[in-house]
């Protein structure tokens, strides 16, 4: 019997959002045959709106994972900082090799519906070249990366949250959450097989 593909979700949430999408896409993690997510945050400044309920990250869970899934809200086209700052502890990860040759997404929410989505996106996915990963984004033959009005984009799941960080993620978004998990589960269990 195969081992358990394991992929790992280190989020930041400030309003909750990136939270509801890390759920979203372990849900679509573990729809995929002997697969199971792991949901961690990081730490954070401590003046925090969102109360989250997931364990904070290890650098230890980075040796455990067949994929990792990065999300953070969009901070002027950029990750958060709290996110950042737990990447930039991944030296020794980063020396041995760890996560080299496994899958890798990124997802985030923004605000404003222009607010550098794509960018957070993308730079959240250098890191994750640094370290040797195959990124995986959403292609689209995911229906609803054609019919969104909101979040959504090639580069990763995506949320527009509302000026109030308040809007409901939606039917599309939520889609491509699951689709996310998905196709990053179904890759990280090639890569481990090989």
């Amino acid at each position: 019997m195969a081992t358990e593909t394991k992929v790992l979700i280190v989020y930041y949430s400030k309003h909750g959002n990136s939270a509801k999408m890390a759920n979203l896409i372990a849900r679509g993690i573990e729809s995929q045959e002997n697969t199971s997510s792991i949901i961690r945050t990081v730490k954070a400044s401590g003046d925090e709106d969102f109360n989250n309920l997931d364990p904070i990250v290890e650098l230890s869970d980075l040796n455990d994972c067949d994929g990792l899934i990065l999300g953070s809200p969009a901070r002027f086209g950029n990750m958060a900082a709290p996110l950042k700052q737990f990447i930039d502890e991944t030296g020794l990860q980063w020396f041995s090799g760890t996560l080299s040759n496994k899958p890798a997404a990124v997802f985030t929410s923004s605000s404003s519906l222009h607010g550098g989505q794509e960018t957070t996106l993308l730079t959240m996915m250098l890191p994750l070249l640094h370290h040797g990963m195959l990124i995986v984004g959403i292609p689209y033959s995911e229906k609803a990366l054609l019919t969104t009005e909101s979040g959504g984009t090639p580069y990763g799941a995506s949320h527009w949250s509302g000026n109030d960080s308040e809007r409901t993620i939606d039917k599309h978004e939520k889609e491509l959450c699951i689709a996310l998990g998905k196709r990053v589960a179904d890759i990280a269990k090639k890569q481990k097989a090989q």
